[in-house]
């Protein structure tokens, strides 16, 4: 194994952007983790590995040969914790018992949050439309263009990452939309809709969660065009209460958290376990009235896709289309083959773990509070979406 000879001060870095470019092409590197067992299990990239390791820590022999039989052969090490200090002092230390290859994932895991995918949507009519994925958090966004217009949805707060993915196809984006005010993430939409000066979107019904904001507010089957594109507001209450999803020319429909590709949205976020049930009904009938009422060729894009703890897509890959179709879904997705009240009772007794800092997330996009800064703000989006039933 060679020595790295450089000081320990020159620490080597790999952007994260570098990182999922090595992830999907399948090269060979070792992956370690040093942040504290609980947070790793908990959300942690694909493929790493956890190694505890402390700021103030020294590598002792019988750690370094206990990385050593981690590494399967790999001469190249990358090293990984929440914002890149702990892990740069580890780095340090592999250097000094003489690991080379070492490399340091720049800014860590609040750095892996903001890693993106725009994807192209197939569509059989002229208009455009991208999905942009947050690879860590598995949200999806939306742009939809034509005739030099496009409308940015469900935008994260970063949103640079919208204004790319228009400009790249010509487009100026004329107006902005939320399917719902969001529990997991930091919404950008009412963000970008001031710097751009453009209409900012919600569903009339936003106003029954406190909305404390000016924002446009769209009728039941309310229809927008955008260039030559028709985006209509369908409500699909259940998830939330004013949750709308958005119909493009009738052959693709947005679903926000109403309808994933492999589940539903869970409810009892907004109506608590107390009132689970009135939700799930809701959901039911959004789902079946709704949305299953549609043709089977009409495309579902999702507003999530679910990231497995172990860092997976549970749909797919990063950078593949997370889409399925009415038809698809009405025939193969279990949980719409359930009658009402077996639907009611899975949805209001099983719920999965609640995504962190859910309510202070849901009053800042209700504009009730504001995070102290971006790091704060980084800090109430950490690991993966938890909106899934």
């Amino acid at each position: 194994m060679n020595v790295d000879t450089q000081p320990a001060f020159m620490v080597r870095e790999i952007a994260p952007e570098e990182l999922a470019d090595k992830q999907d092409a399948g090269e060979n590197y070792a992956l370690l983790d040093t942040r504290p067992e609980e947070s790793f299990e908990s959300w942690h990239i694909e493929g790493a590995q956890n190694f505890p390791f402390g700021a103030d820590e020294s590598l002792s022999e019988e750690g370094a040969e206990e990385i050593r039989s981690m590494l399967d052969g790999t001469d190249e090490i990358l090293t990984v914790c929440a914002k890149g200090i702990s892990s740069s002092h580890f780095a340090d230390e592999l250097r000094e018992q003489g690991f080379g290859g070492v490399k340091v994932v720049e800014g860590g895991m609040e750095a892996w949050s903001r890693v993106y995918e725009h994807v192209p949507i197939e569509t059989d009519g002229d208009g455009d439309i991208v999905q942009i994925q947050r690879r860590a958090k598995g949200c999806l966004g939306y742009i939809v263009g034509s005739d030099g217009a496009a409308a940015a949805i469900d935008v994260s707060r970063h949103t640079r990452e919208w204004r790319e993915a228009a400009a790249a196809r010509g487009y100026e984006i004329t107006h902005v939309f939320d399917t719902h005010v969001h529990a997991d993430h930091i919404s950008g939409g009412r963000k970008l809709a001031d710097e751009l000066d453009v209409p900012y979107h919600l569903s009339e019904r936003a106003e029954e969660r406190g909305v404390e904001y000016e924002y446009d507010s769209l009728g039941r089957n309310e229809v927008v065009r955008v260039g030559d594109t028709d985006i209509k507001a369908i409500s699909t209450p259940g998830h939330t209460s004013e949750i709308a999803s958005y119909l493009v020319n009738d052959e693709a429909v947005l679903t926000g958290d109403t309808l994933f590709v492999d589940s539903i949205g869970r409810t009892e976020l907004q109506f608590g376990e107390a009132d689970a049930t009135s939700g799930a009904e809701m959901q039911y009938d959004s789902l079946h009235e709704v949305l299953m009422s549609e043709p089977d060729d009409v495309v579902v894009l999702p507003g999530h896709v679910t990231v497995t703890e172990d860092g997976r897509f549970a749909h797919g890959s990063p950078g593949d289309p997370v889409r399925s179709t009415v038809g698809d879904l009405r025939r193969e997705l279990d949980v719409l083959q359930l009658d009402e009240d077996e639907f009611v009772s899975r949805l209001s007794e099983n719920t999965p773990d609640k995504p962190p800092n859910y309510e202070t997330v849901i009053a800042i996009n209700c504009g009730t509070d504001e995070p102290e800064d971006e790091e704060a703000a980084t800090e109430l989006e950490l690991g993966p979406n938890n909106c899934s039933a």
